[in-house]
Order: C-alpha cells, then structure tokens, then sequence
C-alpha cells in the first residue's frame, strides 16, 4: 500500500467534513446531533426525553454514519444531557474524536432544591460563566470544550466582560439567539482588543420563519470576509408541523394538533419540490433549503429514534435548483423590514445598482454534492511526484505564514489561544 494513499469513503456523506468557517480550522459534519432531547427529566414538562440505554443508541448511530459534531447545553434536560453525552464518550473512548458545543447562561440548576440562591446561576456575567463551565467539564467527562455558547443575551452584562472572560476560558467560542448589534459590536471589540472572536452563531431559522435573514444572515455574510461567522440553526424542520397531507391525517387520528393553513402551504410547496428532486421526505427539502441558502450552515437535527436520524440526513443528496428556492419562497411572503426592502441585504445587487449596469456577484454557496464532486477529484490526481512537491511547497508557505501572523512576538494572540 502506498504511503499516501487515499483514505477510503466514509460510509455515508455526514463524513465529509467541512471547516466550520474561515476563522475556525476545526472540521466538523455538515449536519450536528441536536441533544436537547437526549437525558430523561423533561418528559414530565412535555418535552420529549430518553432514558440513557435510547439515548446511547442514538450517539452511536449517529457516530457510527461518520459524524463528529454534537450540541448540547448546561440546562438540557436538567443536566442529564451533558451527563448521559459524557458518560457514552467515556464508555467508547472517543473524546478527541469529537466536536462538542455546549452552552452557558441558563440557570442549569433549576431543578435542583437544595441550592438556596440560584441568582448567579444564570445570566452572562463572569461567575455564571465560571460555575457553569466548572459543572459542564464534569457532566462532560472531559477537560476541555471545543465551542461555548453564549445561550442568550441577558442585556445586564456588559459585552467587555463577556469578551473578557470568555477569551481567557474557552477553546472556542459562539453565540446564540442574541441580536444582529450584540455580536457584531462584542467581535468588533474582541478585534480591537485581541480577543478570540465569536466564530459561530446558533438560532431559529426555517422555511417556516426566516426572520433571522433580516438581520442576522447579512451580518454574518458580511464578516464571512474577515472573521467567518458559521451559522447553527435549530428548528429546521419546523418542530413536526412540516409534513405531508397524509401524514398530518395520521397525526390527527393519533390526537396531535393540527397545522395552520400556512403551515399547510409551505408543507404542499417542499411536498411538490420533493417530488421534483426525488426527495423520500419533505423535511429533507427543508434541511437542504438552509444549507443551500448561504455558507457555513451547520443545521442541527434531533429524534428519539434512529431511523428518523437517519432520513434527515438525506439533504446531503439534494441539490435544489435557483427556481425551486423561489418557489418555496414565493408560498409565504418575507418582509426584510426597512432597510432591506430598499437596499437589499447583500445577496444580490439592489434596484439602484441594477439601474446602473450589469454587475455579477461571487458565488458563495456551494452545496455539498458540488462539493464533493469538485474537490475530490483534486485530491486523486495529486499522483506524480512533480505535484505533491508543488503541494508540499505551498502547505509550507501557508503553515510559515500561520505562524507569523499570529506569533507572540508580533503582540498578537498565540496558536494556543487562537485556534478557535
């Protein structure tokens, strides 16, 4: 066998990894395993939960098809989230295998009486940040956290202690359902003052509400340029109200609620795509539509059964042409709000600019089969010695540059701290 033979295809698409953005060189799955459900104390909330034997069987599904990238939070299911993820990664020794998000500024303790006063327990502030992250690496197993959440903005806590205490904690850091102005005033800081910047931005995005592309999308498209903000968004598949006519009749007959009439549009709208694009499921239709929609989207997906973890993994064999992203669209009006209604949010050129000339943008998106089908075949024909020099030559020049970018000496960040 030849030294630099070519690694052999993972067994399903979840192993191709991407890089999380520009900013971060850590290579994650395209899709992350939503732990919200997995742990066993929410079931008496309403909230669907898993004993610790079902929630295993899921981890090791979703380990098993190639994947490495898992989000959880301090407050899921009053902590036996973390628990029951620490405990399977330690069972199957795994731990540097994988990418673990978790999350701080809920009060993780709120099912726990003996604690008297619970008011540090929650918020953004230095000390909540520290007894949640203290409580997370031993509910973890674990030494260290790949990406930390800011969960959400609290609004009493200022954004240089944030920073602040963040930068001098974390591996890597992130930040979630906040606004548009918060992150991008806390990583204008973080620049200025040579902090670790947030790198990841977790929120409610869909077909079904797409209120993030107001604001959010274009901040985070703007600073894909300069510090590469990637994109989590959970909900995706519109928490079981995306689905077909026949199986919303088969919920009904079940008791389950019904849908509203534009959930019944939009879910008639992915039905017709799905059937277009060869589709098994119309929530694939809705995981592929996120993806496709702009860079560096790493949808989160959950489920309480492995065969329903495994079909919304088929978004990774969709591509979704220019008209069937306007059609979906086209079911439900977006308002951009003002300004974007007038100048547009960057994607395309505005009426003004188009009254002007012909201008053609960059394109930025990339699905994955693209992906694979453009850069794989690269890598196979690095065979002549010529080549694989010129290669060396240039991860030489690159690594060289890596390091003098961001040495100590030059008063910057070490490679330590600004890995992620």
């Amino acid at each position: 066998m030849s030294f630099f033979a070519i690694c052999p295809a993972p067994p399903m698409k979840l192993g191709y990894y991407h890089v999380l953005s520009p900013l971060v060189s850590v290579h994650v799955s395209p899709i992350q395993l939503g732990a919200m459900s997995i742990g066993d104390k929410w079931h008496k909330l309403g909230f669907g939960s898993m004993d610790k034997e079902a929630s295993f069987k899921v981890l090791d599904a979703y380990f098993d098809m190639g994947s490495n990238f898992i989000d959880t939070a301090n407050s899921y299911q009053d902590e036996s989230s973390e628990e029951f993820i620490g405990e399977w990664v330690e069972k199957r020794g795994i731990r540097d295998q994988l990418v673990i998000a978790t999350k701080y500024t809920m009060n993780f303790k709120r099912g726990n009486h003996s604690i008297q006063q619970k008011v540090n327990y929650i918020g953004n502030g230095n000390k909540s940040l520290h007894i949640s992250v203290k409580n997370s690496l031993t509910k973890l197993r674990t030494d260290y956290i790949d990406i930390l959440y800011v969960h959400w903005w609290d609004f009493e806590t200022s954004i240089e202690e944030v920073m602040n205490s963040l930068h001098n904690l974390v591996e890597g850091k992130g930040i979630s359902d906040s606004s548009a102005w918060v992150v991008s005033r806390a990583n204008m800081y973080a620049q200025v003052h040579g902090k670790t910047l947030f790198a990841i931005y977790q929120g409610h995005w869909s077909i079904l509400d797409r209120s993030l592309e107001r604001d959010i999308i274009p901040m985070a498209r703007t600073l894909w340029g300069s510090v590469g903000l990637a994109l989590a968004p959970w909900d995706v598949i519109g928490g079981g109200k995306l689905r077909t006519d026949a199986e919303g009749e088969q919920r009904r007959q079940s008791g389950e609620t019904g849908r509203n009439e534009n959930e019944k549009k939009i879910s008639r709208a992915l039905e017709k795509v799905a059937g277009e694009v060869g589709a098994k499921n119309i929530r694939s239709v809705a995981l592929a539509y996120v993806m496709q929609k702009a860079r560096y989207v790493f949808p989160l997906v959950g489920g309480r059964k492995v065969e329903n973890l495994v079909a919304n993994l088929e978004p990774l064999d969709i591509t979704l042409s220019k008209e069937q992203v306007e059609y979906l669209e086209s079911v439900q009006p977006f308002d951009p709000g003002s300004p974007n209604v007038m100048i547009g949010d960057g994607s395309s050129y505005n009426m003004f600019m188009a009254t002007t000339a012909h201008m053609s943008k960059t394109k930025v998106s990339l699905s994955l089969r693209n992906h694979a089908a453009k850069r794989l075949p690269r890598i196979h024909r690095l065979k002549k010695p010529g080549q694989l020099r010129v290669f060396g030559r240039y991860m030489l020049t690159r690594v060289r540059y890596m390091i003098l970018k961001w040495s100590p000496m030059k008063g910057t960040k070490s490679i330590s701290s600004s890995f992620l």
